[in-house]
């Protein structure tokens, strides 16, 4: 089964299981969707509020626009970003896509692939796991490429984190993007500023262009829990979306990088959909100016999911049975991210005996793209999302622990059987 199939037969395997639960309760654990917060909900009205008594509804939703965006949204973000981190942005460093899916689309496309000399420049992922979503944005499959990473171990706190392995990590004439998040979907993973700056700067030396999936970042939505600055430089990429920050619905994608780069980008996307939805460039322009975008997005929408990750922490530290178990160090997004080490069956039969306790996580083994060796820990992985209710957390962490005490039992007696018999077999020969 191939990866794309893998993760279409988990999506498709949730779905049914909710449509045909014939009455029976879930803890839905799986979705990347954001909740609904009252706040931001209620910034996204007033905003709309703005719009529809302004003078420019009419040519902002019954007109086409500009393929590099709605150009009070470009401006905004350029004030914004100018004032707030001392940069030099002009309106040519931006460019609007409908989400930023589609943006990474165009650059592994634009970027990536075969040349017309048959030249394959690769796609390359530095920190293995990582979204999912990449596995699908080269229309060249072979030309991505994943690293495998380093593991910081803390045994006696059950916690640890991803590193990037520059003993092992190739950025070459061959390739023709680098591509991470920061924070991390699925794990919360924040890579350090240095880190950052090591792989632009290996990078940089072959024109390659970086590019930062900052869904997750400051300033909006702002889903750090440690503290992280947006890096910038000219082989940067610095690629936000609006969609965790209350509007998933609009597509809105931001890009702030190098001229060159951004027309690159903005070409491919004239050809591709000419320009993204204008309404929601229209009250995004609107919060972003306002201030209320960002000021919501380090007071509600950080403390809220930051909570959740506390949640879910403290529940398995007292919950968990003795067994070698690890979560990821909560550093951002909304997601958890637990590894069971020597899991005794694969993520997948974890995931579907778990779904029997009335509750549904991600199988790890999806967020691997572009990993080419076989590496059993890709099978011991789960992402639990932080989008249920406090009580559905803590409830659904103490099943998760019982399943696993269960699990790794049934292994070991089974072990333990084996071993006798194998005995016996002995004495009697």
């Amino acid at each position: 089964m191939s990866r794309l199939t893998g993760v279409r037969a988990i999506m498709k395997d949730i779905t049914e299981t909710l449509r045909s639960g014939a009455g029976r309760e879930f803890i839905n654990l799986s979705a990347g969707n954001p909740l609904i917060l009252p706040e931001v909900e209620q910034l996204w009205r007033d905003c709309t509020a703005d719009l529809l008594a302004s003078d420019e509804y009419g040519a902002v939703v019954c007109r086409y626009g500009a393929s590099q965006g709605y150009q009070p949204l470009i401006d905004a973000v350029v004030n914004d970003f100018n004032q707030r981190y001392g940069l030099k942005l002009t309106a040519r460093n931006v460019l609007i896509t409908p989400g930023s899916q589609s943006l990474y689309f165009y650059a592994a496309n634009a970027f990536g692939g075969y040349t017309a000399d048959g030249i394959l420049k690769k796609i390359v992922l530095p920190l293995s796991p990582d979204y999912t979503g990449y596995g699908g944005v080269a229309l060249t499959q072979e030309a991505l490429f994943a690293y495998k990473p380093s593991l910081e171990v803390d045994a006696a706190a059950h916690r640890f984190k991803y590193r990037p392995d520059f003993k092992q990590l190739e950025i070459a004439e061959d390739t023709g993007c680098v591509l991470f998040s920061r924070p991390c979907n699925p794990t919360g993973n924040v890579l350090t500023d240095d880190e950052v700056q090591k792989i632009a700067t290996m990078a940089a030396t072959h024109d390659v262009p970086v590019l930062v999936d900052s869904a997750y970042a400051p300033p909006f939505p702002a889903l750090n829990f440690t503290p992280m600055t947006p890096l910038f430089g000219e082989n940067i990429l610095h690629c936000m979306s609006l969609s965790k920050a209350g509007l998933p619905g609009e597509r809105i994608g931001i890009a702030i990088g190098d001229e060159q780069l951004i027309h690159v980008l903005e070409c491919f996307q004239t050809n591709m959909c000419i320009h993204s939805p204008r309404y929601g460039q229209a009250i995004a322009a609107r919060a972003i100016n306002s201030g209320a975008l960002a000021d919501i997005s380090a007071h509600i929408i950080r403390p809220f999911y930051q909570s959740k990750s506390q949640i879910v922490e403290a529940t398995l530290d007292q919950a968990m049975p003795d067994v070698p178990w690890f979560l990821h160090r909560g550093e951002g997004a909304i997601f958890s991210w637990l590894w069971l080490q020597d899991l005794p069956i694969t993520d997948w039969e974890f995931y579907q005996e778990l779904k029997q306790v009335g509750v549904i996580v991600v199988p790890g083994s999806s967020f691997f793209p572009g990993l080419r060796e076989d590496w059993a820990h890709t099978r011991q992985c789960l992402r639990i999302s932080l989008t249920g209710s406090d009580q559905e957390l803590e409830t659904a962490m103490k099943q998760l622990a019982a399943v696993v005490k269960q699990v790794y039992q049934r292994s070991a007696a089974v072990t333990a059987s084996s071993g006798s018999k194998l005995q016996q077999s002995v004495v009697a020969t």
